[in-house]
């Protein structure tokens, strides 16, 4: 473990991380001592700030929801991250690249919930019940670390998460098999992911389930209007300025984004 002044030194080093768009160091190479309480520690104290500086909470983003992912991290469990108003793009948007470091497509499903969801022992049901609608989504990942990177790094790096698109065809989720829905990411014309949502913990809530009771523990709340991320079910698809993206969710439409 860390100290309280240590998890602010470092929630204020990724902060300017991602100001100057200049990588640091890993936090966890910095601060030897940090355990993944830190890192989420971390993760809350750099939210907080950009919340002070203007910034609203929207959501969550869920990692790591497949177990290649997980034994690749060395983790035995998804991660979560914190979603901004100021992450989030349309369908359609120009999306500059200086923004990030090195950007990464993933392509998922958000849900944007209709009802509250806390509590412990929150089920699949419970989630299902409580979303409003999905919709198709692209997360946009990036670092603010150097690499390789420890999980502490990630999950202190609010778990990877830098922006996110939503496009497509908004469905009620008792409407479709959430399970069964495709998606292919092109880049530039060439299709170079492709996958199916049960690829997420065999059905895109469980990573919201997971979340849900993961944040109970903390007296934390999934609330209604919030925008969750479920994970991804392609692999990541790096991007730079120039390229044009087209994601294919077939009955539930498209996403094309470019970036500059």
């Amino acid at each position: 473990m860390i100290s309280e002044k240590e998890r602010q030194q470092a929630a204020d080093a990724l902060l300017e991380a991602e100001k100057s768009r200049k990588p640091i160091r890993q936090v966890s190479q910095t601060w030897p001592a940090m355990e993944i309480e830190d890192a989420y520690a971390i993760q809350q104290l750099w939210a907080e700030s950009r919340v002070r500086n203007g910034a609203r909470v929207v959501g969550h983003k869920i990692g790591l929801t497949s177990r290649a992912m997980q034994m690749a991290s060395k983790m035995t469990e998804p991660d979560y991250g914190v979603l901004l108003d100021d992450m989030l793009y349309a369908d359609g948007a120009s999306i500059p690249a200086s923004r990030f470091h090195a950007p990464r497509l993933e392509v998922e499903l958000a849900f944007v919930l209709g009802k509250d969801v806390g509590g412990r022992n929150v089920t699949l049901f419970d989630v299902l019940d409580a979303t409003a609608y999905v919709t198709p989504a692209l997360e946009i990942i990036d670092y603010r670390t150097e690499v390789p990177r420890a999980i502490c790094d990630t999950i202190a790096d609010n778990a990877a998460a830098a922006a996110m698109v939503t496009g497509g065809r908004v469905v009620r989720p008792m409407d479709v098999d959430l399970r069964w829905i495709g998606a292919t990411l092109s880049k530039n014309g060439v299709i170079e992911e492709s996958g199916v949502s049960a690829a997420v913990m065999g059905h895109p809530a469980m990573g919201i389930v997971w979340l849900a009771n993961k944040l109970a523990r903390h007296d934390i709340t999934l609330k209604a209007g919030h925008i969750v991320l479920g994970g991804s079910f392609t692999r990541p698809t790096s991007v730079q300025a120039g390229d044009t993206i087209h994601a294919d969710f077939g009955p539930l439409g498209s996403i094309g984004v470019s970036f500059t």
